[in-house]
């Protein structure tokens, strides 16, 4: 019997990802004017940041349909298998919520988690998932250990642009176009709800860099023993290879050696391009 790992696209874990690491990934809709797209399966990163920058409303996501999910978990049961689900933040999505229903049919072979997390914080999580099952945990006991350290996971972000916070009815049309102005660069953070939260604004990239740093030092010291990333988003790498010449180093040793992985369209929407992230466990 084995145990597998279920995530949604909202990790931004690729297909490719997805099948070098032995996971089964679950894609989500993605609804612009034109027409609609499966996250990553016919549609890439690159194309949805392409996308995003010549549309006039922010594109919405479906949550993914419980049958999709009973279908995958008839098929993981009838391989005599068990599984942990990854999912989207229930303060995000409804994706939850549907996992969770479902799974109450596989009692004690499949075991529905709410990350409380998105992208990157979202990601870590799967990888921790996956150094347990190399050390022999089986699906109830990841899916516990999983519960005790959900709450430990951090993500960190400086923002670019307000743009898609205002295109999206989070801030005023006349706040938002004030700080695009201005060049504030907001920074958020997935709080221990799984909902987002502006924590903080800076002038310009070299500040927004700096107050990323001193919020991180901060929160908390790092457990270098768990996995840790960067994220970004957008389809330029400028402004990412920017903060790690300058400023990892106050965090990492070898910052340059840092896993580094884009950002997809659940939370790409709302950041927009050129968005930097950590997202890390504390001790």
């Amino acid at each position: 019997m084995a145990t597998k790992i279920i995530i949604d696209s909202a990790s931004d874990i690729t297909m490719e990802e997805a099948e070098k690491l032995g996971i089964i990934l679950l894609p989500i809709e993605i609804q612009f004017e034109d027409s609609g797209y499966l996250d990553g399966e016919n549609i890439t990163k690159e194309e949805f940041y392409n996308k995003l920058k010549v549309c006039t409303s922010l594109p919405k996501t479906s949550q993914i349909n419980p049958m999709r999910y009973k279908e995958i978990f008839e098929q993981v049961v009838s391989n005599g298998d068990e599984a942990v689900v990854l999912c989207l933040s229930s303060k995000l999505s409804g994706t939850y919520n549907g996992a969770r229903l479902t799974a109450q049919e596989y009692e004690g072979k499949i075991f529905a988690i709410d990350t409380k997390n998105a992208c990157v914080g979202q990601r870590i999580l799967c990888f921790y998932a996956l150094e347990l099952i190399k050390k022999g945990y089986n699906a109830k006991k990841i899916a516990e250990e999983l519960e005790k350290v959900k709450d430990k996971v951090r993500v960190i972000a400086v923002i670019d642009t307000l743009k898609y916070l205002r295109m999206g009815g989070r801030l005023s049309a006349v706040a938002g176009f004030v700080g695009e102005m201005m060049a504030i660069k907001p920074l958020i953070c997935v709080n221990l709800d799984g909902g987002l939260d502006v924590i903080g604004k800076a002038m310009g990239y070299k500040k927004g860099h700096k107050m990323l740093v001193d919020i991180f030092k901060k929160e908390g010291e790092i457990d270098l023993n768990k996995p840790y990333v960067f994220g970004y988003s957008g389809n330029d790498l400028k402004n990412i290879n920017e903060f790690i010449d300058i400023n990892a180093k106050e965090i990492f040793d070898n910052p340059t050696e840092v896993p580094l992985y884009q950002i997809g369209s659940t939370i790409g929407t709302h950041v927009g391009p050129g968005a930097i992230a950590i997202a890390y466990f504390v001790k």
